[in-house]
């Protein structure tokens, strides 16, 4: 106990009433406090209200450090290939999807914690533009084109075209 009658550290009390927080839940309470970690180390150091949608631009790149995800340059000779048949010098980068859930679990968060939905820095337009611009990228760098997956549509011949063995006979 400190001289001020409380308990350092967590409550055992209070933790072990509270449900255990979902996969989503914890990924999300990790992220906020990386990217809040992050902005204290600036200089000057930031607070989460006085940042804006650059800091969360320079904290993606700042991230790329610790991906995994090789994206393969331009001059390079497996540029544009799916499965390179051999190691390169090409960086490694944060994933497209990684990004992505990131920026979503971010933008969650902000409001959670008390963020104003119309200022929200994760939500900026220019947030959407860079995933665009890294998942072109990667897709190109890969020579795999991406395509955004369509929602099937439910139609009458969807759901009476079942197998009928009658239909399908050997010949």
């Amino acid at each position: 106990m400190s001289n001020s009658g409380r308990v350092e550290g967590s409550s055992s009390a209070t933790t072990a009433t509270a449900p255990p927080l979902s996969r989503y839940e914890s990924q999300k309470r990790r992220d906020w406090n990386t990217f809040g970690q992050y902005l204290r180390n600036q200089r000057p150091p930031l607070s989460v209200p006085d940042c804006n949608y650059g800091h969360v631009l320079e904290f993606m790149r700042y991230l790329d450090q610790f991906g995994k995800t090789k994206v393969h340059m331009q001059g390079c000779v497996f540029f544009g290939q799916p499965e390179p048949a051999g190691p390169c010098t090409c960086p490694l980068r944060q994933a497209w999807g990684s990004l992505d859930a990131l920026i979503g679990r971010l933008r969650a968060a902000y409001e959670e914690n008390g963020g104003v939905q119309e200022t929200n820095p994760f939500a900026n337009g220019a947030i959407r533009v860079y995933l665009r611009e890294v998942r072109d990228s990667q897709a190109k760098a890969r020579g795999i084109p991406y395509r955004k997956k369509k929602k099937r549509k439910k139609t009458s011949e969807t759901v009476t075209s079942t197998f009928h063995p009658m239909q399908h006979s050997e010949v």
